[in-house]
């Protein structure tokens, strides 16, 4: 009979979700969630909870949100949970070695790349920026380092041409989750295997700025494209004709070759809207104005003549 292990689980936003769920349902003893404090979001500033705690809530598991875990009174609820792992799914907060040695059996974080690649804050969207074939998820040892701990599990998962950041996050969260509860399993069976990370091989994903997802039209078009795919949802990329900021969600590289200047829009019909970029064009399918919704490019192109000629910055 496999072992239920008690837990004290630490995550934030939606990725974390899937991961706690399945831990639930595995019939583990979650002792404690702790998640961020609430935020103000959306134009009235309302305070949010993190989908963590909304999650925590529905599954009758106790929750604490504190700014911090260095002070003491959050210190020692740590030390009462009497936890035998800490399970960090992206939690937002760096453990101090204080807080790493007190689950009896040590703290397993969920990852999303095949580490050492892309350690850091933003795998998933560096993984659909730089054009991958594959990602995946990680389970790993938490140690005082960034992603450096050892590899305990890992499941690949194939990046296709349409994915944009957003669909690869959402399958990579549910393979997470099914990682997380098969590493647990092989913990309760004593087959579990840690492989330190060859850390010559590392690469680091940094996190992403709203001002990020500015294009660069001068790199090529399949670069462009993928670019677009990776800041689909957030931060999103954009350009600027004159001084118009438009967010572009969709956009597929063009058959045509093409002298203009890096950003110039290219002549078609008119119902599209092609750019000359540093090697080939790119064809804009999706778009949105600042203060406007998101139209297919033949809609936004009745209310908002760019004309042949005119160039995106």
């Amino acid at each position: 009979m496999k072992q239920r292990f008690r837990i004290v689980f630490m995550g934030t936003p939606d990725f974390s979700v899937p991961s706690l769920e399945a831990l639930h349902a595995a019939g583990h003893d979650i002792a404690l969630v702790i998640t961020r404090p609430d935020k103000p979001r959306g134009r009235g500033r309302k305070l949010d909870a993190p989908p963590v705690k909304k999650a925590a809530i529905k599954l009758n598991r106790p929750v604490i949100q504190p700014p911090t875990l260095r002070d003491d009174d959050v210190l020692q609820i740590l030390r009462e949970a009497q936890a035998d792992f800490f399970i960090v799914v992206a939690f937002g907060q760096i453990l101090t070695g204080t807080v790493l040695g007190m689950a009896r059996q040590g703290c397993i974080n969920v990852h999303a790349s095949l580490l050492p690649r892309y350690r850091g804050p933003a795998p998933i969207h560096w993984a659909v920026i730089n054009g991958d074939p594959e990602s995946g998820v990680t389970t790993m040892m938490m140690d005082k380092g960034l992603d450096t701990g050892d590899i305990l599990m890992q499941a690949k998962e194939p990046v296709v041409p349409t994915d944009t950041a957003g669909a690869l996050h959402d399958r990579l969260a549910m393979l997470g989750s099914r990682l997380l509860c098969q590493t647990l399993d092989a913990f309760s069976e004593g087959t579990v295997r840690r492989i330190p990370q060859e850390h010559s091989l590392a690469t680091y994903a940094p996190l992403l700025k709203k001002t990020d997802g500015l294009v660069d039209w001068r790199k090529p078009a399949a670069k462009i494209e993928s670019f677009i795919r990776g800041m689909n949802p957030w931060p999103g990329a954009f350009t600027y004709w004159g001084n118009r900021r438009l967010k572009i969600f969709r956009a597929e590289t063009a058959r045509m070759l093409t002298t203009a200047s890096p950003g110039t829009i290219l002549r078609g019909h008119a119902d599209e809207l092609t750019v000359a970029t540093g090697q080939g064009a790119l064809s804009i399918l999706d778009i949105q104005e600042a203060s406007g919704s998101r139209l297919p490019v033949s809609e936004f192109l009745r209310g908002c003549r760019i004309a042949a000629g005119d160039f995106l910055a």
